[in-house]
């Protein structure tokens, strides 16, 4: 890259930093989400919230970063890196934090929860966990936010045997975080399906903040259909990523 240090070359790194920036912020949602949950009266709802919008700073730092050539105008950080330790905050560590202090499980919790987050961790750290070339991930890609939320509103919905299930989702999904099977990556996924896949995310993300407002309640207009509704869309996430890693 040219040493030149004329006034487009400065915005360009300016810019390219800014990207590492706005993925950096996603540690100070964390700090925000974490100090919510063990506040004296915590809000699940602002929990979430924190949570969700780091999803937002996830799903479009990517692109942002090739768009503005961040390799070239920013190297000096390592934004593969700097990803992965926010991801691991904002979609594993504190989400799984969440199912343990509201104690969500069954039988022994810790174990669980720490069985999840070790498994995660050998997820992240995998030469290919991310396979951008053919648009899957390996293993469960630790979507345990999106997990942690719906396990509040199954367990809340169904006290009864919600927890037995969500427990048992658990031990499977911290499984299969460590198995070598093929998961759609949403922004790589292969044609023809990527916008299938991205414009379902879309609609599937205004659902669950549709839900926000009264967490871990079902709202009244959505009794007793909501619920049921937005789990169609990891349904369909799941059979497609099948169907097209061994069609």
């Amino acid at each position: 890259m040219s040493t030149d240090s004329s006034p487009r070359l400065v915005a360009r790194r300016l810019r390219a930093y800014g990207v590492h920036l706005l993925t950096a912020s996603g540690v100070v949602l964390a700090l925000l989400s974490i100090g919510e949950l063990f506040s004296s009266h915590p809000d699940l709802r602002w929990v979430f919230g924190y949570l969700g919008a780091a999803i937002i700073i996830d799903a479009v730092d990517g692109s942002l970063a090739r768009e503005w050539d961040v390799l070239t105008y920013a190297a000096s950080t390592e934004g593969h890196t700097l990803d992965d330790l926010v991801d691991y905050l904002t979609f594993t560590f504190i989400p799984l934090v969440v199912v343990w202090q509201m104690d969500w499980l069954v039988g022994p919790t810790t174990l669980w929860i720490a069985a999840a987050l070790m498994a995660s961790l050998f997820g992240f750290s995998h030469a290919d966990a991310k396979q951008t070339e053919t648009g899957f991930f390996r293993g469960f890609p630790s979507y345990w936010n999106l997990v942690a939320y719906h396990i509040g509103l199954i367990v809340t919905a169904f006290p009864e045997h919600g927890p037995l299930l969500m427990t048992g989702l658990v031990i499977t999904l911290a499984i299969l975080t460590v198995v070598p099977i093929q998961v759609l990556y949403p922004t790589r996924t292969p044609r023809p399906w990527r916008r299938p896949v991205l414009w379902g995310a879309v609609v599937w993300a205004l659902l669950l903040a549709a839900m926000l407002p009264t967490y871990p309640y079902m709202p009244a207009w959505g009794d007793p259909w909501l619920l049921p509704l937005s789990l169609l869309y990891p349904l369909f996430y799941a059979v497609l990523s099948y169907v097209a890693a061994y069609r």
